[in-house]
């Protein structure tokens, strides 16, 4: 079965112009010109995958994703047509899976949502591969379920938190710099300016109710990376 998406963009011809290329290459698209109506769009149709621009009538993207995100499991890629630290954090913070500035090359916006579905769980929940668990005191992540649990309560995560908390997991005790997790998580190198990994460091703690003034799960090794501990969680 194809994947679904739901393009959210109020641009009509932009829109009809993107969704007929991602047709063209195997998807099924919806198009929602209007923030306002776009999460009962999402709540209802349950897309795969949503693209969602910022810059829309009746409500803007950051409010649409902050409105569904506690009730949508899916990924969320967000476009924005600044390029603005503010904006990437801010959709990040707000749950989003990843963000891209436009324009956007139809090229480059088909390769991020491939990357997006490879690492997002198929409909079901479970793979049915072999996958690994781990676990550290009070702490379990398995990625065949790819679901977290901290004292046994599980742990509300998006694709995106979820694939860096496991690659973080599966070096515990190592440092990985923004770089080394950038190459493995999106394919890119980091260029000094983007702060998607740290955005993403900074919910993970919460949700891991790590002290975001000393934390001690994921720590931040000044000037190298983060260092997943291997103790701390009891």
């Amino acid at each position: 079965m194809n994947a679904r998406i739901l393009l959210v963009e109020d641009d009509d011809r932009l829109a009809e112009l993107t969704a007929e290329y991602l047709r063209k290459n195997g998807f099924e698209v919806d198009i929602e010109a209007r923030g306002d109506a776009a999460g009962a769009r999402i709540l209802e149709g349950r897309p795969d995958l949503v693209v969602l621009d910022i810059m829309l009538p009746g409500l803007d993207g950051f409010a649409v994703c902050r409105a569904v995100r506690p009730h949508y499991d899916g990924i969320i890629l967000m476009l924005t047509a600044r390029d603005e630290d503010i904006d990437q954090i801010l959709g990040l913070e707000l749950g989003a899976d990843d963000y891209i500035t436009k324009p956007v090359p139809p090229r480059l916006l088909l390769a991020r949502i491939k990357a997006l579905l490879r690492r997002a769980p198929p409909a079901g929940g479970e793979d049915g591969a072999e996958g690994d668990s781990l676990t550290f005191g009070n702490f379990r992540i398995s990625q065949q379920t790819r679901n977290a649990t901290l004292a046994g309560e599980p742990i509300d995560l998006t694709t995106a938190e979820f694939d860096l908390l496991w690659l973080l997991a599966r070096h515990a005790g190592s440092i990985l710099s923004r770089d080394d997790l950038l190459q493995q998580l999106r394919g890119i190198g980091f260029d000094g300016l983007d702060r998607s990994i740290d955005a993403r460091i900074s919910r993970l703690r919460k949700k891991l109710n790590d002290d975001p003034d000393n934390p001690t799960r994921i720590k931040t090794v000044r000037g190298k990376g983060y260092l997943f501990s291997r103790h701390d969680w009891q």
